[in-house]
């Protein structure tokens, strides 16, 4: 149970005393005080009105640490949203913040790629990735970086950097999201997704790239899902689309055709 070290973390990040809690809440102050030093336990009654107060579930309350979940994910729960998904488990994302409180985004390059499908859920192992700010993106969501291999999304070229949001209630993805997925068996993957959640408990995931055959992979193997927002890479695309490859044609024919008429002129 969490809920001294709950109710005090929630205090302070509402900026309120002891006391401000108990007038709320219709307590004498030293009896609020023992519910947070652990030495006394709140009726029922009083645990509904102290979440009410707090606007966090009774449940959320008492089984989640809600001192190491990030602001992101606070937030959320906040609103009302549900951070269970049905046959699956509770997902408690580490996250890192700055001095401010602001929170990070962390780069998981190819180097801490394999490290990353194991201490996802360490805080320490979280804590020394590298960060940094991407300004134009929302302060209210969680973002992480991962560094991806291969052709197989093609033209996004091999290399590529891909930030994703994380993403709490699966079922709110859409056909044809391009996702980094972690997962037991496979690890980080980026790929596009079918949601068969709902029908079988499955994602369908496919490449951009004709070349890679699509797959499912079963909900219970699935550990954290990051839609994609955008992507940086040095390079530029290793293919033109067919628009492109004309304007680019035509582009080069005027060229030639202002040679030819230079040359005539000097005639």
């Amino acid at each position: 149970m969490f809920l001294s070290s709950n109710l005090k973390h929630l205090r302070k990040r509402k900026k309120r005393t002891q006391d401000d809690v108990a007038k709320a809440v219709n307590l004498p102050r030293p009896t609020y005080s023992g519910y947070e030093n652990s030495v006394a336990s709140p009726s029922i009654e009083t645990l509904i009105n102290l979440s009410n107060y707090f606007n966090f579930s009774v449940d959320n309350l008492l089984k989640l640490d809600l001192a190491k979940m990030p602001e992101s994910q606070l937030r959320l729960l906040e609103a009302g949203n549900d951070i269970y998904i049905k046959g699956g488990n509770l997902r408690v994302l580490h996250g890192t913040v700055d001095d401010k409180n602001n929170e990070n985004i962390e780069l998981v390059n190819l180097k801490a790629k394999a490290g990353y499908t194991q201490g996802f859920a360490d805080p320490e192992f979280v804590k020394v990735l590298p960060v940094f700010k991407l300004p134009f993106l929302s302060s209210n969501k969680k973002y992480r970086t991962f560094q991806i291999s291969g052709d197989s999304m093609l033209p996004i070229p091999d290399g590529s950097y891909v930030t994703g949001e994380f993403i709490q209630n699966w079922f709110s993805l859409k056909d044809g999201d391009a996702c980094i997925i972690l997962s037991l068996d496979d690890g980080i993957v980026f790929k596009c997704i079918e949601n068969k959640l709902q029908s079988q408990k499955k994602l369908g995931l496919y490449s951009l790239n004709p070349d890679y055959s699509p797959y499912t992979i079963d909900v219970a193997d699935i550990k954290e899902i990051w839609r994609f927002v955008n992507y940086i890479s040095a390079e530029m695309p290793d293919s033109l689309n067919d628009n492109s490859k004309i304007h680019q044609q035509i582009a080069n024919l005027n060229d030639k055709i202002d040679l030819l008429v230079n040359k005539i002129e000097m005639i």
